[in-house]
């Protein structure tokens, strides 16, 4: 699939090149997001490169993983997002925001948006998100993207070779007033 540009009330999402490498490589140099992702610690230029040159331009290309950058109006870089296909109808979205830029509400519009693309473009029926146990600000930006919260799986994330526990949480189409491709039935209780 050819990358797909998004827009926003306040953003502009699109694919990340080459002419990002540096703007990444020095958002990634935040602790908290080498903490509380899974880039590389410590961030150097070449993860930048094979990240922006690599890995993003792979995903879109195979249709298995489809990363947007959060730009102002003005071109600066917000933050990073995307979805990876995990099984027929189902993505997980990851993201991380630039440190001068959170609490700002970004993060949350562009999860929003990128959700409701991946309903109405993949055919995708549930996004799921999920964090590392003790990441309030993913979780945060979860709930207020209208993410329910599902529980906490156990030694479900690998975080530079240690097994942590994992909050869990997903966004059905119907939580944005979209209609799914596939019928659904919720348990009864």
């Amino acid at each position: 699939m050819d990358p797909v540009t998004l827009t926003t009330g306040r953003l502009l999402l699109r694919t990340v090149g080459p002419q990002d490498t540096d703007t990444v490589y020095a958002a990634c140099q935040d602790p908290d997001i080498q903490r509380w992702t899974t880039v590389p610690s410590p961030y150097l230029p070449e993860h930048a490169r094979g990240f922006v040159e690599q890995m993003v331009p792979d995903g879109w290309a195979s249709g298995s993983m489809f990363a947007f950058g959060a730009f102002l109006p003005s071109g600066e870089l917000t933050g990073m997002l995307g979805v990876t296909l995990r099984s027929p109808g189902v993505g997980e979205i990851g993201y991380w925001g630039v440190k001068e830029h959170r609490g700002n509400g970004y993060i949350t519009e562009a999860v929003v948006a990128v959700s409701r693309w991946a309903f109405t473009e993949l055919s995708v029926d549930r996004v799921e998100w999920r964090a590392e146990v003790g990441n309030r600000a993913s979780r945060a930006v979860a709930e207020r993207a209208g993410f329910v919260f599902e529980g906490t799986l156990r030694a479900a994330v690998n975080n530079k070779g240690v097994l942590r526990d994992s909050w869990i949480g997903s966004l059905l189409p119907s939580d944005l007033g979209l209609a799914s491709t596939t019928p659904y039935l919720p348990a009864e209780e």
